[in-house]
This record gives structure tokens, C-alpha cells and sequence, in this order.
């Protein structure tokens, strides 16, 4: 595919230069990843701008610039290199236009199921990859944990890639004969337009509840970036949500797609009933269509009902039989770092992500809803720097009403203080059942180890991650590696 062709896909304001004829190599948004007759695509990030790279980049080999700000680099330069110029609006909606051209569409030769809200994204995707596994079907999967295309694992370093990783990594998904794809869609990415002319075949809302304020500003605008999924969907294609949700049905208000709700609501057209569950799994039934059907996990949790109710609606709408989706609801394992319970002996551990408020409270409630008052219960847990801080307080008054003893600690610090952000979580906090130790190793180890024999203890905040972000440096750290260390001390 030459220039030309690609140009017809994006909104030009301006070209620069001589348009070549040779044939394009590739996308590029990183310099130093740029080839020889390729384009590179100046975007500006939240810790650089790649306007600064263009230099680079034609030195590396570009036949062409994409840019959206026409004042840092004159035509002149770009003439006097043989390479063209092109300015556009938003480079970063070129970005997914020329990505998604330039790999033939490859969203629409896919049945790419797209899955927003604040929790429950990726055990949802996981449910959804384990049903159509169980089908029959190859199926690829997207998220925050990691990438996969049928059985083949890659690392994820976001929540959802940039959209010429995204293009790129679909189509790679097609050529090795992937009928499906699930992927977790994040409000930055929608906001950023890294799904921009993305083709889903199903969108589902899992919920929304406080989070990444630091980003969206206020809850409003973080709201309306996850309803940019639905509102883009078409009349051919499902929007499954949450009626139980406060945001559902005003999530889908606008959109165009065929509305099918699920909850355990009684007008949910696929209601969720009979939630029961333990530390060993969960089971519930679902009705539609006034069939029932008897599922188990063992996953546990009524919110990973709900997340099994999401996949169980969306896979049944995607023509499924209902006895492979509940034999893959079944088949689908521990989701690493989501309510993942570590025993030994009597006492018993659950690593969690919960990071958010209502995730938090949702973890302690079943925790406590499986114990009672029989068994007491530890928090373990701190918030992330430069996130968030409006919800540090409310995280330390939910762990204090529903955890017998609470740890602050640190979590990712990044290039905040620890105890700093510890003294905004204490200040939410009214009970005298809490405790600080800042060293995270530390405060795992004093939860197992000063804790009663039959205790529960959870540890919240990083779930599956293996570092500990301080001060810019990632260091190995994991939750699971600590508790499994100190259990068997």
C-alpha cells in the first residue's frame, strides 16, 4: 500500500513535499522503532511529545510525517530530506485511521467484543476467552494482565494498547485463524482514541464507580468516556450491560446497538439468581427466555457472578450453545491476582486488586459474608501515587467498617511519599483498628504472621503486579510471592 491510498483514510489539512510512490512498510508512533519507507506518526504523550522525534524518525528511514502540530517542524526541513510532510487535526485519530487502513480492517474479519467499566473487565474477558475456547473457536484476548492469541501468552504493558498496536495485533490474530477477540476497553483508550474505527461485534459494561479522577477530572467525564464505546456501536451489533448498575441503562441511553440487560433485576432480560458461594467457588443460576441454567465457578464472589453473568449473556448472543458457555464458565481458572485465595493450614490469604472504593468494599463484604463474625479478618493494603487522592479516605473508612484489623502500607508510590499518601488514607479512618507499616514485604509479613490460625487476610491494591513503582523505578515486588513465602514459614 503507497501514501496515496493511506491518505484517503485520514482528514488532511496540509502535505508537504513530493508524494512517493513507494510501497509503505509501516506505522510507526516510536522513532526508534521506524524503517526504511515507512510513516511515523507524531503524537504527544503524557511524558513526551513525539513533535520532538521527527528528526529521528526520518533519519531512521520515514518517507513521511503525520503531525498535528504544524509549528515545530518547517516544510523546509522536511523538503530539504526528501520526506513529506502531512498535518492533520489529531494525530492521534490518524494514528487509528492509517493503522487500521493499513492492515486491511482487521476488527471486521474478527468478532471483536470490546468489555468497559471500573471493575470486573478482566475476569469477564477471561470468562468470555474460556467459553469460546470450549466452543471450538480460537480466540484472542486483550487486557490488563496480559495478551493472548489462542494459546500463545504475550506481555501487556496497558490496559489497551495504542491503535496501531491494536490493528496490528488483531490482524495477527486473524492470520492465525482466530474467530474471536475479547478485550478489555479502558476510558483512557477511548478518550485517547486508541479503539478509534475499531469494528466491535458486542459491547459490555461491567459497572462505574470512582476512578482514574486524576485523569478524567471529574466523575462526569469519566462517565462519558466509557459511553464513547456504546454510543459507536451500530445497529448490527449487542450492547450487554448492567441494569443492576446505577450507570447502566443511561450508559446505553444512545446507543444504536440492539440493548440486552442482565442482573438480577427482574426485567433483566438475562437475570442472575440464586448467588451462593465460599472460598471454593461460586455457584448461580441464570434465567432468559424463561430456560434456567445452573452455573459454577471457581471464582469466588457474587461480583464474579455478575462477571460470569456478563460472558454467559455475551457469548449466548454470539450464538454459543448454552452448554459450552457453562462448561467454560467452569473451565475457566483462577484469574492471577483477582480473589486468588493462598492457604495454609487454617489461615487463609486472598491477593486482590481491588484499588477503587467500590472494588475494595465489594472484597471485604464477601470476605465477610462467607466468615461472618466467626473468623477475623485483616486488610492489608495502600494507594497509588499520582492517581486518584480523593478516594484515599474513603478506601480507609471501608476497610476499618468491614475488616477486624487494617495495615496501611505503601502500594505504587511512584513520586509521591509513602506516608504521605498513608496519612490521607488514616484520615478517613474513625475506628482504632488500624495499624501503619510502610514497608509492603513488612506488612504482608506481620498480617501472617501476628494474625490468629484461622484468620483471613486480605491483601488489596496490586493483584497481579510483580513491581512496586518508586520514584520512577519499577522493583520486583509480588503480593502472591510474599504471602507464599511467610505461609510456608
Amino acid at each position: 500500500m503507497d501514501i496515496t491510498s493511506l491518505l484517503n483514510s485520514i482528514k488532511v489539512q496540509q502535505v508537504s513535499g513530493e508524494i512517493s510512490r513507494e510501497r509503505i512498510t509501516g506505522i510507526y508512533y516510536d522513532s526508534r522503532k521506524v524503517k526504511n519507507n515507512s510513516i511515523f506518526v507524531a503524537i504527544k504523550g503524557f511524558k513526551t511529545d513525539g513533535h520532538k522525534f521527527i528528526s529521528d524518525a526520518i533519519n531512521n528511514g520515514a518517507l513521511a510525517v503525520v503531525l498535528d502540530d504544524g509549528k515545530v517542524f518547517s516544510n523546509d526541513i522536511i523538503l530539504r530530506r526528501d520526506a513529506v510532510k502531512i498535518l492533520v487535526g489529531d494525530s492521534r485519530e490518524a494514528l487509528a485511521e492509517l493503522s487500521n487502513s493499513f492492515f486491511d480492517e482487521p476488527s471486521k474479519k474478527i468478532k471483536l467484543i470490546g468489555v468497559t467499566g471500573t471493575n470486573g473487565k478482566t475476569t469477564t474477558t477471561y470468562f468470555m476467552k474460556s467459553i469460546f475456547d470450549t466452543a471450538g473457536y480460537k480466540t484472542g484476548l486483550v487486557g490488563t494482565i496480559t495478551n493472548f492469541i489462542g494459546d500463545m501468552e504475550m506481555n501487556s504493558s496497558l490496559t489497551t494498547p495504542e491503535s496501531n498496536d491494536l490493528n496490528m495485533l488483531f490482524h495477527e490474530m486473524y492470520e492465525k485463524g482466530c474467530k474471536f477477540a475479547v478485550m478489555e476497553v479502558s476510558s483512557h483508550s477511548l478518550m485517547l482514541k486508541r479503539v478509534h474505527k475499531l469494528y466491535f461485534s458486542a459491547g459490555v459494561f461491567t459497572n462505574l464507580t470512582q476512578d482514574h479522577l486524576d485523569f478524567h477530572h471529574n466523575f462526569e467525564n469519566y462517565f462519558n468516556a466509557k459511553k464513547i464505546l456504546f454510543d459507536t456501536l451500530d445497529t448490527s451489533v449487542s450492547a450487554i450491560y448492567n441494569l443492576d448498575d446505577s450507570y447502566g441503562s443511561r450508559i446505553v441511553a444512545d446507543s444504536k446497538a440492539k440493548l440486552f440487560s442482565f442482573g438480577s433485576s427482574d426485567i433483566s432480560e438475562f437475570r442472575l439468581m440464586d448467588i451462593r458461594f465460599d472460598l471454593n467457588g461460586t455457584s448461580f443460576s441464570i434465567k432468559y427466555n424463561d430456560q434456567e441454567y445452573e452455573a459454577s465457578t471457581c471464582l469466588v464472589g457474587d461480583f464474579n457472578a455478575y462477571n460470569a453473568c456478563a460472558a454467559f449473556s455475551t457469548a449466548f448472543l454470539s450464538g454459543i450453545d448454552s452448554e459450552a458457555i457453562l462448561k467454560g464458565i467452569k473451565n475457566t481458572k483462577p484469574v492471577p491476582g483477582r480473589f486468588e485465595v493462598i492457604e495454609s493450614g487454617n489461615k487463609k490469604v486472598i491477593v486482590d486488586y481491588s484499588h477503587t472504593p467500590d472494588s475494595l468494599e465489594k472484597a471485604l463484604r464477601a470476605i465477610r459474608k462467607i466468615v461472618k463474625n466467626d473468623k477475623p479478618v485483616y486488610a492489608v493494603f495502600g494507594c497509588g501515587g499520582n492517581r486518584d487522592k480523593a478516594k484515599r479516605p474513603i478506601m480507609g473508612k471501608i476497610a476499618s467498617e468491614y475488616a477486624d484489623n487494617v495495615i496501611l502500607t505503601s502500594d505504587n508510590p511512584r513520586f509521591e511519599e509513602p506516608m504521605a499518601i498513608i496519612e490521607e488514607i488514616k484520615s478517613g479512618i474513625s475506628k482504632k483498628n488500624y495499624s501503619i507499616i510502610e514497608n509492603r514485604e513488612e506488612a504482608i509479613k506481620n498480617s501472617i504472621y501476628s494474625s490468629e490460625d484461622d484468620a483471613v487476610i486480605l491483601i488489596a491494591g496490586k493483584g497481579h503486579e510483580t513491581y512496586q513503582d518508586i520514584k520512577g523505578v519499577r522493583n520486583h515486588f509480588s503480593d502472591k510471592e510474599m504471602t507464599e513465602k511467610y505461609l510456608k514459614r
